[in-house]
């Protein structure tokens, strides 16, 4: 049986962020990366289906990966209302074979900086063995930079903002990269 002619599936779970979810689906939304949205007006430009999530009240970010979607709530959020409201945009999406996110959000490096050999160490790092764990709970984490030994990450989905991010970042992401890469000194969120 095709994809196209099974069911769309759409799980719930939960994410170490308390206000963010992460919707998991049985179709492949990207092959690689993510698309993060996190201010309404870029939504249309990026995806149709953040777009469509961007409208439902109380949600303030959509990254969409692999194969999920990740939502974050406003403070004012109500998660039974944007629960059953995410899940149902959802699976409507994607049963009517719905464009996920346009080709133009995909163009472009997943990563920012440069490409010196320890930027390259780092991102290769980060693309084999980081991205992919922080995924499973409904996050991406990307590189913007390395200067004079500090590496610079933007945290997306359940990782921006999460309360343990910071640990995660120290004491996961940080000694990791130490360990492969000694001339960096410290990673810092931006």
């Amino acid at each position: 049986m095709s994809t196209a002619q099974t069911p769309v599936y759409v799980s719930l779970e939960f994410t170490p962020n308390p206000n963010t979810l992460k919707y998991s689906v049985n179709r492949q939304l990207l092959d690689k990366g993510a698309v993060n949205v996190v201010k309404k007006e870029d939504a249309a430009a990026k995806s149709p289906l953040a777009e469509r999530l961007m409208n439902i009240a109380g949600i303030a970010g959509v990254m969409i990966g692999k194969d999920f979607v990740t939502v974050t709530k406003t403070e004012e959020g109500d998660w039974d209302v944007v629960h059953k409201t995410t899940s149902d945009t959802i699976e409507d999406h994607l049963t009517r074979g719905l464009d996920v996110v346009h080709a133009s959000a995909l163009e472009g490096p997943a990563h920012g900086g440069g490409d010196s050999a320890i930027e390259q160490r780092i991102k290769d790092i980060l693309d084999a063995e980081i991205r992919p764990a922080v995924a499973m709970d409904g996050g991406d984490i990307t590189f913007d930079r390395y200067e004079a030994g500090v590496v610079y990450l933007v945290m997306q989905g359940s990782c921006s903002g999460c309360p343990s991010s910071t640990a995660t970042l120290k004491d996961g992401i940080e000694t990791r990269l130490k360990e492969a890469v000694p001339e960096i000194l410290e990673v810092v969120a931006v």
